[in-house]
């Protein structure tokens, strides 16, 4: 489908809005610059606090305006701080939720007014962003909603309202971590059979009726359905039975995943100027790409825990010498503030045993590392942009989930998809020198490793022109967009 260019009628106006965290920053870039190759003007709205971080991360031209893609920002209504690290998630959900509309309505309002852009035709949110829909109905607009976790993810969140109503959560005292209650199956899921409550996304964990998270999540499922449509960055084969699971109680749903090779299979969308755009809130080590250059293919083990996870230092001492004992070179990607409360230690002992072998560093571009061949396993949190990267390039996965539906996410690629092994959250260092040498030399490696790039293929020909199913998705959402 195409769209009218300038000169030949009105540009659609999309204004993009992302929850305000990394994970959930790219992909709805990702979908911006889908929409904008489509022909969209696009207004990409970004906190002030990360607009912040954006320009010290990348530059003060990264943000610059072009013709046809601008950005804005909304206050997020927390307090200021200076710091490079990920607001607290809960903190963050509650103030976006009463703060933001406010704000997001005068945005609209001076984009129609301001007479140098194309009059708002629709809203792209992040689902977490729903107070968006309050303005959507207000402009009379329609509003498309991206999924930025995973389809399971939704689904595992979905059953918050029936596990409160069967009286299962809150848990009644703390003892439910040590007591097993965490064991109980979950039988009534279609497309998620055999599920115990551990693997249902975490925010079900608490004891207090008043938990946000728990609260959250239970608005944001009422509110989504009223959305026009709610887009996933996924593909049909990996969660048919998952979206057939979930179509009956949501508007209507679509994959458009993997949104990266979508966005490389659009004519034009080799244009330079907007394919440079990045949205990278951490300074990107470039090292990382010629280090992977020396070694032999299939032979490194690369280890990100994303942009949220915290450990302690024990933890991280146990993952150190885990990969040490393990003798697999590796690079290792440890935020500023991936310790809590502290800044990450490692043994003096550790950094001269892996000098020759190991690489450290603080931030880098992801699916650039993924996709190196030197990269043969992926030690990770498993969120879902991580989890769609290493299908996209073929890595194997071992998992150490730390919250939301990461934990579902695990359970998926080890028990279903067949690409992954989990490390028990109590990490010990005899667990990942024996996981991380099976991931790369072993039997089940090289299943995970076969199945891995059976996916790999599924998801390309998903993207691709004209009959993949998300390329052809991709016509659906724009005439849910109203053209």
């Amino acid at each position: 489908m195409s769209i009218p260019k300038e000169g030949h009628g009105q540009k659609p106006h999309a204004v993009c809005i992302p929850y305000p965290a990394q994970g959930h920053i790219n992909p709805m870039l990702q979908l911006a610059k889908i929409f904008h190759f489509k022909g969209f003007h696009i207004t990409f709205v970004n906190s002030e606090y990360n607009h912040s971080r954006l320009l010290r991360s990348r530059g003060p031209t990264a943000l610059a305006d072009r013709p046809s893609f601008r950005f804005k920002t909304i206050p997020d209504g927390l307090p200021p701080m200076d710091a490079d690290s990920t607001q607290d998630i809960s903190l963050l959900c509650a103030s976006t939720d009463q703060h933001c509309l406010g704000p997001f309505k005068e945005l609209i309002a001076h984009l129609n007014e301001a007479g140098d852009v194309p009059p708002v035709s629709c809203i792209v949110s992040d689902v977490s962003m729903f107070f968006t829909l309050n303005a959507a109905q207000e402009f009379g607009v329609p509003e498309v909603m991206l999924w930025t976790a995973s389809a399971c993810g939704l689904l595992g969140y979905a059953q918050y309202p029936k596990l409160v109503e069967m009286g299962l959560v809150p848990f009644k005292d703390a003892s439910f971590i040590t007591n097993g209650e965490l064991d109980a199956v979950v039988d009534w899921v279609p497309g998620m059979e055999d599920m115990q409550l551990r693997d249902i996304p975490s925010f079900i964990r608490t004891t207090n009726p008043n938990d946000i998270m728990l609260n959250f999540v239970q608005r944001l499922l009422h509110k989504s359905k009223q959305a026009s449509a709610i887009v996933f960055n996924s593909f049909d084969a990996l969660d048919h039975a998952v979206l057939n699971s979930l179509s009956s109680d949501f508007p209507p749903l679509y994959t458009l995943g993997p949104l990266q090779l979508l966005l490389d299979s659009i004519p034009g969308s080799n244009d330079e100027e907007i394919q440079t755009i990045s949205t990278n809130l951490w300074k990107e080590d470039k090292h990382c790409l010629g280090w992977l250059d020396s070694y032999e293919p299939n032979s490194v083990v690369y280890v990100n825990f994303g942009s949220i996870t915290v450990m302690t230092n024990d933890q991280l001492i146990e993952f150190a010498w885990g990969l040490a004992n393990s003798n697999q070179p590796f690079l290792w990607i440890i935020r500023p503030d991936l310790v809590i409360g502290d800044s990450a230690v490692l043994p003096p002992e550790f950094i001269e045993e892996t000098k020759n072998r190991g690489l450290i560093a603080s931030w880098c571009n992801q699916d650039q590392v993924l996709a190196h061949p030197a990269v043969g396993g992926f030690l990770t949190h498993c969120g879902w942009n991580s989890i769609i990267e290493t299908l996209i390039n073929g890595a194997p996965i071992i998992c150490w989930p730390f919250f939301a539906e990461q934990q579902t996410n695990c359970w998926l690629s080890c028990n279903k998809w067949g690409i992954g092994m989990e490390i028990d959250v109590n990490v010990k260092r005899s667990e990942v020198e024996r996981q991380v040498r099976e991931l790369m030399d072993g039997e089940k490696g090289k299943e995970m490793k076969r199945k891995v790039m059976e996916w790999r293929k599924l998801g390309h020909e998903a993207t691709a022109a004209p009959n993949g199913s998300s390329y052809k998705n991709l016509d659906k959402v724009i005439k849910v967009l109203g053209y």
